[in-house]
């Protein structure tokens, strides 16, 4: 039997009555929701005008458990809006009141739309009378011009799946090449052969289903770039078509018609050189003649005409000029490609890279498809042979270092000449950076009081003076007072707030009362307040990499006068803990002299993403850091 010919999973509007009540979903308590089915299929064929077209159309029946899983009421269908159209939505919200089954259509009022950008357009619905234990489903058919792109699929999300199937069909023209990702295997995998009429003539068909059965949540843990990296999902990549007959000559979908269109493209690559309205502007700017001072003059005089407004994208939403002398805001790429613009008219070789961002997900280098990328930097080439890559959109951040959300290890540089655009790494600048020296004094009533400086360089630097520029000093003041709910803050200083290429700095004073004392001893756990208390690592097991985008180092000096007549009794051991294959180090010691005692606490983790069979390593060098870090000092009067 051919796979499409097969009965679907799920028949819309036919519900189980039993799905209702709680019985059958009591292995689900923890659940906020469990997808009960998620049946999809996608087909090439011939429109009634004799163009070929993608049809794609999907049934999804969900059982919300908890408030916490309303969201899953509102579904939202991404859409190109010249060449995508949504058709045939309906859906039923089912509750059981009083024994009865009762059902709320899907009405026009919940249906609406929100333009992204002038190529994507976002159609929403939000299911109606949700309520905890309510059952939700919908259908809709999306039919595209586009039929080079065969919709992806994903099988696994961060609820429960009992059953998610798809399939497809187009004819022997087309070669799709389909990529299974994640960590689950098919519970079904089936191909066949089937035939239909393009026109008047009979075409072979190609036939799938693939289908998974009891898929688990997936749980995101820390320091990963997106679940849709890691979930049980299919992507397709359309090698080529072939039409019979001489209707056409083979066309190869590879990198160089990828660069080559995209370099065409007049809200991408044929903005590049339009940067003749610059000029102007560009002799205003300081003479220097090192290159890295040139582009970082360039980069401001960008910043301080445009600015960020969040969206991320590889296309322009107007032209350079209009937008750096009326918009004066713009997306990813309005910015990036107007400062690659802008290099260019001072002479300066610039082009663009493309890559996709952290919560994107990242690239596979066999798949030269445009939906895989969503933002655009500039790449600057040194005369030592370096790569100089340069973003615009954020002014807390030096020249020469992107956003941490591009740290995402590999972009698509595409350059003027036909078959050498290339693939190249991308290498995080900045690390990291946490450094806290205190100077403390303990009185004899086990009171406390000091001075610390803290310094927080490259993206937590960067970070630290974005949640300052948000809230303010004083609530950025109050907000960090609140964390450290014991002591009292007399004098609190920022420093270094706009030097980029320096650490932000605080400088503050610090009291808190009483002590742990027992018998005229103090037991003190130093750390508290300066190191962290929490092991992010929980999970016995981990299927996926621990990806921090850089390296880190977080170093913490601590001086303490002791009170007159007292001493260091015992103090922790000191330790040195380090990850296989030098991937960090963990250095702790405590020494006394007379009357004061000097801690030192240094955590370095030398690379930006350690493997899954690293994970075990990490957790325990965790563990082990945060153990010995709460381990107390014993002060005693001297006998």
């Amino acid at each position: 039997m051919a796979a499409q010919a097969q009965n679907e999973p799920a028949k819309f509007g036919k519900l189980d009555a039993k799905d209702l009540t709680p019985a059958p979903f009591l292995a689900d308590s923890a659940a906020e929701a469990v997808m009960l089915s998620d049946y999809g299929t996608a087909r090439v064929d011939v429109a009634a005008n004799q163009k070929l077209q993608l049809v794609f159309e999907r049934t999804t029946r969900i059982k919300i458990l908890k408030k916490s899983g309303f969201d899953w009421a509102t579904v939202e269908v991404p859409l190109a809006n010249a060449s995508e159209k949504m058709s045939s939505l309906r859906g039923f919200t089912y509750n059981l009141v009083n024994g009865q089954v009762v059902k709320d259509k899907l009405e026009s009022d919940g249906k609406y739309f929100d333009d992204v950008n002038k190529r994507i357009r976002i159609r929403k619905f939000t299911m109606p009378n949700v309520r905890e234990g309510s059952v939700i489903e919908f259908s809709y058919s999306v039919v595209s011009e586009n039929f080079f792109n065969l919709p992806d699929w994903q099988f696994q999300h961060t609820i429960p799946v009992r059953w998610s199937e798809y399939r497809a069909s187009y004819p022997e023209y087309f070669d799709y090449r389909t990529l299974m990702q994640g960590y689950l295997p098919l519970s079904l995998r089936e191909q066949s052969e089937g035939s239909t009429f393009f026109g008047n003539q009979a075409v072979r068909t190609w036939q799938y289903r693939w289908a998974m059965k009891n898929v688990p949540a997936f749980v995101p843990e820390p320091f990963i770039t997106t679940a849709r990296d890691f979930v049980a999902r299919l992507d397709f990549e359309l090698a080529g078509v072939r039409f019979p007959n001489g209707l056409g000559n083979g066309i190869t979908f590879d990198w160089a018609r990828f660069d080559r269109e995209l370099l065409q493209d007049d809200d991408f690559g044929q903005q590049l050189d339009r940067g003749g309205f610059l000029k102007e502007a560009l002799a205003k700017l300081p003479a220097t003649t090192r290159l890295e001072d040139k582009v970082a003059a360039i980069r401001t005089m960008v910043q301080q005409a445009v600015k960020y407004n969040e969206y991320e994208s590889i296309y322009t939403t107007a032209p350079l000029k209009r937008t750096f002398t009326e918009v004066r805001q713009g997306n990813a790429a309005d910015i990036n490609l107007l400062l690659i613009a802008a290099l260019r008219a001072a002479q300066i070789e610039a082009n663009p890279v493309l890559l996709s961002t952290r919560d994107h997900g990242r690239l596979n280098e066999a798949l030269p498809l445009l939906s895989r990328f969503n933002y655009v930097v500039a790449h600057v080439a040194l005369a030592d042979g370096k790569d100089l890559f340069v973003d615009a959109t954020d002014p807390l951040l030096p020249s020469g270092a992107l956003p941490e959300r591009c740290l995402s290890y590999t972009g698509r540089l595409l350059l003027k000449s036909p078959g050498q655009s290339r693939w190249i790494e991308i290498k995080p600048s900045q690390r990291r950076v946490h450094y806290q020296q205190a100077r403390l004094t303990l009185s004899a009533d086990g009171s406390m009081s000091g001075t610390v400086r803290e310094e927080f360089g490259g993206y937590t630097g960067a970070k630290v003076r974005a949640e300052l520029q948000k809230l303010g000093d004083g609530k950025y003041r109050s907000q960090f007072a609140g964390q450290h709910s014991s002591w009292t803050l007399p004098k609190f200083t920022v420093l270094a707030r706009e030097e980029l290429a320096k650490p932000l700095a605080l400088e503050y004073e610090f009291s808190q009362a009483g002590g742990d004392a027992a018998g005229g001893s103090f037991y003190l756990s130093l750390l508290d307040g300066f190191g962290s208390d929490e092991n992010p690592f929980r999970l016995d097991t981990r299927t996926y990499p621990v990806d921090f985008g850089t390296t880190q180092e977080e170093t913490i000096m601590m001086t303490l006068t002791l009170p007159a007549g007292y001493e260091l009794s015992e103090s922790p051991k000191a330790a040195v803990v380090d990850l296989p294959e030098d991937g960090g180090r963990f250095m702790y010691s405590v020494t006394g002299t007379e009357g004061t005692v000097q801690l030192t606490s240094r955590m370095y983790l030398r690379k930006p993403m350690y493997a899954a069979a690293e994970y075990e390593h990490l957790r325990e060098f965790y563990r082990l850091m945060l153990a010995k870090q709460a381990e107390k000092l014993v002060i005693r009067k001297k006998a």
